[in-house]
């Protein structure tokens, strides 16, 4: 195909443990001949890099904040998006209208304004000739101002759950409308970008999955029987306190079952309190954060991966443990079903039911043949339908031809 001119990437912070399925994007395009530079709005702490490819990444990202509030900076930025000063007053009007309610929402709108001054300066100065956002919210505001300022399309990948919460608050249907399109990560995430926009956007609406790299997984020996793993950042909406006390209800009956948690967060301290207060052990360790192939590993030597989350997208996590042929238990919340078959490549269980997810658990540890059929059904899913590489092929068609075609287009041979 003919790729598209130089592309730049962006999102609040990157490179991060927690966000691997952006750096797999990225690379898997460069792969496809695309250019794609990466700006973050932070600039992340390095104890949330893991292994050299993200160091790497984190060393060639340009990094707004801290560049907009260097007042050298700011200054050649300003003075040259005076040089269309229609683009500047529009821009200005955009963040003015599309602030959050309050003097503290119309301050922040002003802070992303400036972010914005200085990505488009930098786009301009690069060449840059299309602008893609992950995460929606802040870093999509200051995607859709850079656009202004600069005249670059953008467009941006919607994620969700939490930017459904307050779709106003963060102007979801502007955002929608001024966009050259949009990669909804999940049919639930495009059925949530039709509701909160006008009716002529919505063929601008396309799923373009996360994913995941199979090869990764591939030749994982067969799973086996009582360990447990979680991945996933340790904050309220994961629900770990409910994966805690079902796996002790679950250990009443299946006593020799661990479980090993893999991530960090502000909960951490209250989860390990938890799991001591629940008389756990030894039999749950946290790990913090680990790279992606560390998580591969861990996956290799573990029988099922539990998910208990209140809200999510499609979570990454379910497609590497499915790409590794291990089952998963996981809350029937967001688009979660649409990757994982009830009953086929693992189990959904109501979200916050503690009683059912201990249920889930003893059930699937106590059958190893049948973890085995949901692995192997689990693989094949993957494979179909969240490679990282086809969906990136399907995103780079995209840039390539706009909105207009299927809402599902295949990948460029």
């Amino acid at each position: 195909m003919n790729a598209p001119g130089p592309v730049m990437w962006l999102t609040g912070e990157y490179p991060r443990a927690t966000d691997t399925f952006i750096q797999r994007e990225v690379a898997a395009l460069r792969d496809l001949g695309l250019k794609v530079e990466t700006a973050s709005v932070r600039r992340t702490d390095p104890a949330h890099h893991v292994g050299p490819e993200q160091r790497a990444e984190a060393a060639a990202t340009f990094h707004l904040l801290e560049r907009a509030l260097n007042p050298a900076a700011i200054t050649r930025a300003k003075i040259a998006a005076l040089r269309q000063p229609r683009r500047f007053a529009r821009a200005l009007a955009l963040a003015w209208r599309t602030a959050p309610r309050g003097l503290r929402g119309r301050l922040y709108n002003m802070i992303y304004f400036g972010e914005a001054l200085v990505l488009a300066h930098r786009m301009k100065a690069r060449g840059i000739t299309h602008l893609h956002n992950h995460i929606a919210k802040s870093s999509g505001t200051v995607a859709m101002l850079a656009s202004e300022i600069s005249g670059i399309p953008h467009s941006f990948t919607l994620h969700g759950p939490d930017i459904f919460f307050a779709p106003a608050h963060w102007a979801m249907g502007e955002k929608i409308a001024r966009a050259r399109f949009v990669a909804c990560i999940s049919d639930f995430a495009r059925a949530q970008a039709m509701l909160f926009s006008d009716p002529a956007h919505w063929p601008k609406l396309h799923v373009v999955h996360c994913g995941v790299d199979p090869a990764l997984y591939a030749d994982a020996p067969p799973p086996p029987d009582d360990r447990l793993l979680f991945v996933g950042r340790l904050s309220a909406v994961k629900g770990v306190p409910v994966l805690l006390r079902a796996f002790a209800q679950a250990r009443q009956a299946r006593p020799d079952l661990t479980l090993d948690l893999v991530g960090d967060g502000p909960d951490r301290a209250v989860l390990e309190r938890l799991a001591r207060d629940l008389g756990l052990g030894d039999a749950v360790r946290f790990h913090g954060y680990r790279g992606q192939s560390e998580v591969a590993a861990l996956l290799r030597d573990t029988g099922i991966l539990v998910l208990p989350s209140f809200a999510e997208g499609v979570p990454v996590v379910l497609m590497e443990a499915m790409a590794a042929a291990r089952p998963v238990i996981a809350t029937r919340v967001g688009g979660v079903s649409e990757l994982v078959e009830d009953g086929r490549s693992g189990l959904l269980v109501p979200p916050g039911a503690e009683a059912p997810l201990a249920e889930a658990i003893a059930a699937l540890a106590g059958d190893q043949a049948r973890r085995a059929a949901m692995g192997e059904a689990g693989r094949a899913a993957v494979k179909a339908g969240f490679d990282a590489r086809l969906e990136a092929a399907r995103l780079a068609a995209l840039l390539r031809d706009g909105p207009g075609g299927p809402l599902r287009p295949e990948p460029a041979p």
